[in-house]
């Protein structure tokens, strides 16, 4: 439901704020009356402006007082003259920071609620196999049980702590964080007014172009990355874009309308296009290059320490869940009890295995990016009010690194809160390793569950079964997915939000001086790229898609995860920048920067 903005509240806020002469006229405010628990939020922002110039320098709310036997406390007189004397007025910079607040408040609630379409599965299958269901019970073949199924969708629906409290677990696994994006953020978007395209529905020709991509992926896990690339001669990388090629709605990258070996596994981005369509888009600069971004391979300068990019990374062979009761084990929330065993000798990220490991577990990659594009000598977005100033520099506190990197841990928060809702308050979608699940039902156990044959007559599968001897979709991890559907990935949700936040406060278009590539003959050493420039934005670009494609390596992700995410993150993004800029004192026109799909916007 939209809120008028011209309502009797908002007028009657707007009042508050600007009515000094009223405020002072009002009863002072006791703690009781403040925090009772029969005060609105209305009231509660009206009375904050009643505090008086003696209860904010003494530190005392609704308080004030004239004397105190010894002398040792000033006089509330006193203070009231000391107060009006000063050059700077206190009272006038308090109360543009309530205005400030309001104003944020007022422009995010004004934003219209899109719609949120589902792609209908859950509502379509009264056993709930197009349904995220992993923690929960299941029976044999694997499909949940219901009473357990119910039992999620009454808390989620009620949103009462206590009914979370009773869902019904298979195992020792927990829920990731339900609750969380529940909980309101005082800065940016509000989840709800954020839309992301309809996921694939479960038999769709586009779910199947997903699933073989993923079957491909794990094929491909210790293949190097410098292999995808058009002069390729590895036949596993031959073979996947022959495969995807013939796949009526693949939707990841392509040149010239074709799947080749420089686009495969390269990441894109969904927005939502006219009507209830899906724009597809893919970001400048992640088609440009190797494969990896350079922010992955260069060392992160850290005041007088410094992070290396070299990763500890699983041995080749480390693939889970390619037997039934493993897999039917882990989807009840159970573990498998083994684990990945591990290369002794860190290296840089050089297969794709490598980069679905890296994906895995993270590392300070945003906050690195931030000190590598300093370390550099980026310069600062032109846009910058001291970029050309005469007299001063920014600091932590606006327009500088410091700044910056307090956005960057806000934005990863909020973001999560807002891909957490649409996971479990508006689509919860199975999981690709779920999904192998119903193919290997199909085709063993004759279930005739609705997947699409492109995924049955692929050469995908047929080279799993041969590699693997299973029709499972092989994990990388040996825990599988995080307990929380699919849609949209956190992961690429803090992505998105982190590189555009980058984006708005670097010049994008700053040449990455002396890029490197890993040795193809020693994965500890760097040797120089040659090729066409690469920018700080298609680089940044393909941090974003080389995460949020890096879980789909693993195993764990749709490509539509990851590309609805990055869109939802950027959205997330400019929002705070769009509150943030209301507070500033100095001359700014906005922060520009490049969207995902190209555009240029100012906020």
């Amino acid at each position: 439901m939209q809120v008028d903005p011209n309502s009797h509240e908002g007028s009657e806020q707007d009042t508050q704020a600007n009515s000094e002469t009223d405020k002072l006229k009002q009863p002072r405010v006791t703690s009781k009356r403040f925090f009772g628990s029969h005060a609105s939020r209305r009231s509660f922002l009206g009375r904050a402006g009643l505090f008086s110039a003696a209860s904010v320098v003494t530190g005392v709310l609704g308080s004030t007082f004239s004397s105190k036997k010894g002398g040792d406390i000033v006089q509330a007189q006193d203070i009231k003259r000391r107060y009006n004397n000063r050059s700077f007025d206190y009272r006038r910079f308090v109360d543009k920071a309530y205005r400030v607040r309001v104003e944020a408040a007022t422009l995010e609630r004004n934003i219209p609620i899109p719609a949120h379409p589902t792609n209908g599965d859950e509502e379509r299958y009264p056993n709930k196999i197009g349904s995220d269901s992993r923690a929960l019970p299941h029976d044999e073949r694997g499909e949940v049980k219901l009473e357990a199924y119910n039992s999620l969708t009454k808390a989620l629906t009620t949103q009462n702590p206590n009914d979370f409290e009773n869902i019904i677990l298979g195992g020792t696994r927990k829920l990731l964080n339900p609750q969380g994006a529940l909980a309101i953020s005082l800065e940016g978007i509000n989840a709800a007014q954020i839309a992301v395209p309809a996921p694939p529905a479960l038999a769709s020709a586009d779910r199947a172009a997903e699933a073989v991509e993923l079957y491909w992926q794990a094929l491909l896990r210790d293949v190097p990355l410098s292999k995808l690339q058009n002069n390729t001669d590895n036949p596993k990388v031959l073979a996947a874009v022959e495969d995807l090629n013939k796949l009526s709605a693949f939707r990841g990258p392509k040149q010239n309308g074709r799947v080749t070996p420089q686009t495969l596994f390269r990441g894109s981005v969904n927005y939502v296009g006219s009507g209830s369509s899906t724009k597809y888009v893919t970001p400048p600069g992640v088609l440009n290059g190797p494969y990896l971004s350079q922010f992955l391979l260069l060392t992160i300068p850290w005041g007088t320490q410094s992070v290396s990019p070299l990763i500890r990374t699983a041995l080749p062979g480390n693939d889970f869940l390619v037997n039934f009761q493993e897999w039917l084990t882990v989807q009840n929330g159970g573990s498998s009890g083994k684990s990945i065993k591990y290369d002794p000798k860190n290296r840089y990220i050089v297969t794709v295995r490598d980069l679905g490991e890296y994906a895995h577990i993270g590392g300070p990659t945003y906050v690195g990016a931030s000190l590598i594009l300093g370390s550099i000598g980026t310069p600062l977005n032109p846009g910058n009010p001291y970029v050309r100033s005469r007299t001063q520099s920014g600091s932590a506190a606006t327009f500088a690194v410091g700044h910056l990197q307090a956005l960057l841990n806000l934005g990863t928060s909020r973001v999560i809160r807002a891909s957490y809702w649409q996971k479990f308050y508006v689509h919860r979608i199975l999981r690709p390793e779920a999904y192998g699940g119903l193919v290997y039902n199909n085709i063993v156990n004759k279930t005739q569950y609705p997947i699409n044959s492109e995924v049955l007559n692929s050469q995908a599968l047929a080279q799993t079964f041969s590699t693997f001897n299973t029709y499972l979709l092989p994990q990388a991890y040996p825990e599988a997915a995080p307990i929380h559907s699919s849609y949209t990935g956190g992961a690429a949700a803090t992505a998105g939000v982190n590189i555009t936040l980058l984006k708005a406060f670097f010049d994008e278009n700053f040449v990455i001086p002396s890029p490197v590539v890993p040795d193809p003959k020693d994965p500890t050493k760097l040797i120089p790229y040659s090729g066409p420039p690469l920018t700080v934005g298609g680089e940044l670009n393909k941090l974003a898609t080389n995460y949020a494609i890096g879980r789909g390596h693993g195993g764990i992700h749709w490509r539509s995860d990851g590309s609805a995410s990055l869109a939802l993150g950027e959205e997330v993004a400019i929002s705070l920048l769009r509150d943030e800029r209301l507070g500033y004192n100095e001359i700014f026109n906005g922060f520009t920067f490049t969207k995902f799909d190209g555009t240029r916007v100012t906020v």
